[in-house]
């Protein structure tokens, strides 16, 4: 008596992709997370941080619609960098009514921090792939980033942190 198993088709190639690529992406989030927590940052902070490192003077308003977030939460997570010396809110030199977002030279140090625990975090999560390999990966899930529409540079996360759906996912970052 056969099982009806023998009869089922053959997976195509690649079927489980999908749930690979969003296991590997939940895992180098939760791993990212905690190689930040020594630094005390959120992934979120370490984005943010990372972005205003890349255009020193953005707006308040530039940054939120950058991220894909409601400028009220965004708020939040500039208070906290704020408070911990990290940025700096200048009036505008074109708008005085808005902020330009400065680093800090505490800023400036901790972006750099960042980019080591990043490129830690790089190595042990793509430890399988020689440095070809690794290329070569980064260049198809480009691809597929930019097929979906994703921003470059830019975690989809800060789009729940904006919405306010489900928890704050972590922005990686990196």
């Amino acid at each position: 008596m056969t099982s009806g198993r023998s009869s089922d088709p053959p997976s195509p190639p690649g079927a489980e992709l999908a749930f690979l690529l969003a296991q590997v992406g939940a895992h180098a989030a939760a791993r990212f997370a905690e190689r930040l927590a020594p630094l005390q940052l959120l992934p979120p902070h370490a984005g943010i941080l990372r972005a205003i490192g890349q255009a020193n003077g953005i707006s308040q308003a530039a940054l939120s619609e950058r991220l894909g977030m409601f400028p009220s939460r965004l708020v939040v997570l500039l208070d906290a960098l704020e408070e911990r010396g990290l940025l700096e809110r200048r009036s505008s030199p074109e708008d005085r009514r808005s902020y330009a977002l400065h680093l800090t030279g505490a800023g400036q140090e901790m972006v750099q921090r960042i980019g080591r625990v990043a490129e830690e975090h790089r190595q042990a999560l793509c430890a399988a792939l020689d440095d070809a390999e690794q290329a070569q990966l980064a260049a198809l899930l480009g691809r597929i980033a930019a097929e979906q529409g994703l921003t470059a540079g830019v975690h989809p996360g800060y789009r729940k942190l904006g919405k306010g759906k489900g928890g704050p996912a972590g922005p990686e970052g990196c």
